[in-house]
């Protein structure tokens, strides 16, 4: 890399608070600020000389830092997003879990609205893509997923499915 611009240190210093604080604020987490700053600095060391000839270098570093933090968004991916309970860990197959697991689910199905219930059978029990649920159900793809969510998230909720720690993997293994 070439040599420090003139000045870059010296702003660093004087306004890496004002910066974290700011970073901090868009962000909601300390690490994910300095990581943003220290981003946002990157992009603007190669045009420091540039930046502080134009006269204060404040506002353009900032719009920089919310640039960068909007690009960030722009991405698909978030990045890791910590949370209080684990996700679901697979158990060893289980005649009995199954079962147990089949049973509920055919008492519990009939209690979902119809076209969650359509879609849990076709996407599961029936094995289809989503694409293929879509044309039989004649909605949109997004649709079948929304659709998908919405029953498993109900399901969960059920006390008579809640021991069987219900994955949408568990619905095809319930059948066979």
């Amino acid at each position: 890399m070439s040599d420090e611009p003139t000045g870059f240190r010296d702003y660093v210093q004087a306004r890496q608070r004002a910066l974290l604080r700011t970073a901090r604020m868009l962000t909601g987490s300390q690490h994910q600020a300095e990581d943003l700053v220290q981003a946002t600095l990157e992009r603007v060391w190669p045009r420091w000389e540039r930046i502080v000839r134009d006269g204060d270098p404040d506002p353009y570093v900032r719009r920089a830092l919310v640039n960068t933090y909007s690009s960030w968004w722009q991405r698909k991916w978030r990045g890791e997003q910590p949370t209080s309970e684990l996700p679901e860990n697979p158990v060893p197959d289980d005649e009995f879990a199954r079962a147990d697991l089949a049973d509920a689910l055919r008492r519990v199905l009939p209690t979902l609205p119809k076209k969650q219930r359509a879609v849990l059978v076709l996407r599961y029990y029936d094995d289809l893509s989503e694409a293929d649920t879509a044309r039989i159900l004649g909605c949109s793809v997004g649709t079948v997923k929304s659709q998908t969510a919405k029953a498993l998230a109900r399901l969960r909720l059920r006390d008579d499915l809640r021991s069987t720690d219900l994955r949408s993997t568990d619905l095809r293994k319930a059948e066979t």
